[in-house]
């Protein structure tokens, strides 16, 4: 490519929040990007640019001529370990500004390299994770850029956090005491929500948990919503037929939402993309997959707690022990740090009694193992990425929430789209028991599976030609990340 056509590529800015799930996404609309012709730089903090480099390879970040990937520091302690780092603390940096100047330096150098070498064309446009736009905002401002902030989570979460600044404001949270968590207090039901209903205090995000009015989290993630309007579009990483009151409601108080998933799907028509690494922070264990195939069609129950949930030692073994209890075989990813302050140990009875039907991994390609044909339901804690990812391989699933916007996912898979069961919070091996077999044998989990399958084709349809986050990707590239300001 000639140096006159580098200098006339749009180019695209990416910066996910520094944690999985939401690079996972960020990257995967990255890519959709690319294949439409933009120039792509892709900013991980300096800690997570160091893990993929140990996950997928010392090359891995090498990139493409037109996809770069970028560092800059967040100003936290730094550490070793494989391991999410502590939210609170990269919130609080995000909030304290400590990204704004190391941002602004690399767009500036990056304006500067499309003049002084022509190896990249200026920066036309900033794709922002919504949860940093309270840095990233100023930076587009600065370099008159129009700016798309991309929530990677579910429209009715998306709304939840929008709200959250009324429910303060109406004296609903904090929480007036401790007694609050145990009385009942967080199934007050909020009927005023727009698009909504039967939505109780517990089922919004858990950031509102707090006696605390400085609270950071509940702070932080107000603030990083009440500027949405202010950007050039709002992406959600849903689609319309999935949400369609929430989605109403929110086209009536924002100016531009645009829907525009599964990214996956989109991804799934195009020509393998170029750049050939993936998308983990943990190096992924793939012998799971040739265990699969020696498993009979929808047999296998999968579980995995995500990147950021952790659990105490008692509840992995209610869990351990619910799953043997069940007879049936299952894939139970344990990540190195997912027992709060010590490794996994299950008991010794736990693993000679499932010997013959169990598999327990370090992490996994999820997207394979929820399409594999063996898997027949999924045992989550309601992360958005994980309920796209079984929606769209027709998994229903077993839902453990754990913190943010799990809760409202929750909900909705089980109560609005019928396909998936919550387990109580506190658990109990019989109940974890009782609902694998109902999940995997009974007839709830058939009618979830029937219905699973329903929004699977409807997710195919919105993603089909003249689908509507089809359209909508194309207006949001062509209306908003191409316009000239």
């Amino acid at each position: 490519m000639d140096s006159k056509e580098v200098a006339t590529k749009p180019h695209a800015v990416c910066i996910p929040v520094p944690a999985q799930s939401h690079i996972k996404a960020m990257l995967k609309f990255a890519k959709l990007l690319h294949h439409r012709g933009f120039h792509i730089t892709f900013v991980n903090t300096e800690f997570n640019h160091k893990r993929f480099l140990k996950s997928l390879g010392p090359n891995s970040l090498d990139g493409l001529p037109d996809f770069q990937f970028k560092s800059i520091p967040d100003s936290i302690p730094d550490s070793d370990e494989d391991a999410t780092q502590d939210i609170t603390l990269l919130c609080e940096s995000v909030r304290k500004q400590n990204f704004l100047a190391p941002f602004l330096a690399l767009l500036a150098k990056l304006n500067n390299d499309a003049i002084s070498t022509s190896s990249n064309p200026p920066v036309t446009c900033i794709v922002s994770d919504g949860f940093m736009s309270t840095f990233t905002s100023i930076a587009a401002e600065e370099i008159g850029a129009p700016i798309v902030l991309f929530y990677t989570i579910a429209a009715c979460s998306f709304m939840g956090f929008k709200q959250l600044r009324a429910v303060v404001e109406k004296g609903l949270a904090p929480l007036k005491d401790e007694s609050c968590f145990t009385n009942g207090y967080l199934e007050t039901v909020i009927d005023w929500i727009p698009g909504m209903r039967d939505i109780r205090l517990r089922d919004l995000p858990t950031f509102l948990r707090t006696t605390n009015s400085d609270d950071i989290m509940l702070n932080f993630v107000m603030e990083a919503t009440d500027g949405a309007h202010e950007s050039s579009a709002v992406l959600l990483h849903t689609f319309d037929a999935l949400e369609p009151d929430v989605l109403d409601a929110l086209s009536s108080m924002l100016p531009h939402v645009y829907t525009v998933g599964p990214l996956q799907l989109h991804l799934n028509q195009i020509p393998e993309h170029p750049l050939k690494m993936g998308y983990s922070l943990w190096k992924e264990e793939t012998e799971c997959l040739e265990w699969l195939n020696t498993r009979a069609p929808n047999s296998v129950v999968y579980v995995n707690f995500g990147s950021i949930a952790i659990v105490t030692p008692q509840q992995l073994v209610e869990f351990g022990w619910g799953l043997a209890n069940s007879k049936l075989p299952f894939f139970w990813v344990i990540r190195p740090d997912l027992v709060i302050g010590e490794s996994a140990i299950l008991p010794p009875e736990f693993v000679a009694e499932t010997r013959e039907r169990s598999l327990i991994a370090g992490w996994c390609p999820q997207e394979q193992v929820l399409n594999h044909p063996s898997v027949g339901g999924f045992l989550t804690h309601s992360g958005w990425n994980s309920t796209v990812e079984s929606i769209t391989a027709g998994v229903p699933m077993l839902c453990w929430p754990f913190f943010g916007d799990q809760q409202m996912d929750c909900r909705y898979t089980c109560n609005e789209w019928g396909i998936g069961m919550e387990i109580s919070n506190d658990v109990k091996r019989d109940e974890v028991e009782k609902l694998v077999k109902e999940l995997m044998e009974g007839e709830k989990g058939k009618k979830m599976k029937n219905k699973v399958m329903e929004w699977k084709k409807l997710a195919e349809e919105a993603t089909g030609p003249h689908g509507s986050s089809s359209t909508n990707l194309d207006n949001l590239v062509n209306q908003v990340l191409l316009r000239k300001s």
